[in-house]
């Protein structure tokens, strides 16, 4: 992946796990994302708010920007430590009418990932967030230049980030046949090879994509739409999310659909993944009702590991 050399094709996806006290890392996160870590294997960091880590946003004062870096270093040197590899996922959910100063605040969070030690940054243009919302022609409603073309704002945060990072630092995240939210769109597949293709131009690390299977959230459907056309269009690492198994896992990369599969509930209940899925060994089952709590330790760090369980 890039000038990344991974171990095995099994990726931590970005999970909302609602840890953080006040928007700051807490040492409990050390443990899990340490624990989730193989040498070579590729993880995403939940969602770190671009307001939360920038000082453009009159609602989160620049004092965040010093503690959000310092909370996230000793997590991310942990998964170094063990040979991972981090990316932190970026995301924005404020309302603003200044669209250049939202532009530039997720510039500022991919600056203050790589500050914080992290290899690199994944932009959220997923699940009826901000970007999302301005792709998505059911929610859209502008009729200036970012309505008119709707996937303008999308490309112009991805050029901000490419250009103070450098492209082979940035991921994007899509879901263009997912209804997050009511973020609908009437043609996802034009709109998904519209995007892959537009990617290229930026020479980005990877594009990760969520199957059409998950219109929304927890809801995995059967459906006759695929991400082929996107993978075939973009010319960077594919990533492929929603609802994959093992099986169907090997089966998407022996069949070139993508190059890796990322896991959510599945990496969440098994923090040795890859290793279980190598020996072909039982899953631990995940607790729904735990997902977001603020416990720091159950359903956090106390999914048992393989050799615990035999």
């Amino acid at each position: 992946m890039g000038k990344f050399e991974l171990s095995h094709r099994v990726v931590l996806a970005p999970l909302t796990r609602q840890r953080c006290l006040g928007y700051v890392p807490q040492p409990p996160m050390i443990l899990y994302y340490s624990q989730r870590t193989s040498k070579g294997g590729f993880l995403i960091a939940e969602a770190a708010g671009v307001s939360d880590i920038s000082q453009t946003s009159p609602e989160m004062p620049g004092i965040w920007t010093k503690e959000q870096v310092e909370g996230w270093k000793p997590i991310v040197d942990a998964v170094h430590a063990k040979g991972g590899i981090f990316f932190c996922q970026l995301i924005h959910w404020l309302t603003t009418q200044e669209i250049p100063l939202v532009v530039d605040d997720f510039r500022v969070a991919a600056r203050n990932a790589i500050e914080a030690g992290f290899d690199g940054g994944e932009i959220h243009g997923a699940h009826g967030y901000l970007i999302d919302q301005f792709l998505k022609d059911e929610i859209i409603d502008r009729t200036d230049e970012y309505g008119g073309s709707r996937c303008r704002f999308a490309l112009e945060v991805v050029d901000a980030a490419v250009k103070e990072i450098g492209g082979d630092k940035v991921g994007i995240r899509l879901s263009p046949f997912a209804n997050y939210s009511e973020s609908g769109d009437s043609n996802p597949e034009t709109l998904g090879l519209y995007m892959a293709e537009s990617l290229n131009e930026f020479k980005i690390l990877y594009c990760h994509m969520v199957e059409p299977r998950m219109k929304s959230v927890f809801e995995k459907v059967d459906c006759l739409d695929s991400l082929i056309p996107m993978r075939k269009a973009f010319k960077g690492t594919f990533i492929s999310a929603g609802g994959y198994g093992r099986e169907d896992g090997n089966k998407a990369v022996a069949e070139n659909r993508t190059d890796l599969v990322a896991y959510g509930r599945l990496f969440l209940a098994n923090p040795d993944l890859p290793k279980r899925f190598e020996l072909n060994a039982p899953l631990n089952k995940y607790d729904r009702s735990t997902f977001y709590t603020r416990d720091p330790v159950v359903g956090y760090t106390d999914y048992p590991f393989l050799e615990t369980t035999i």
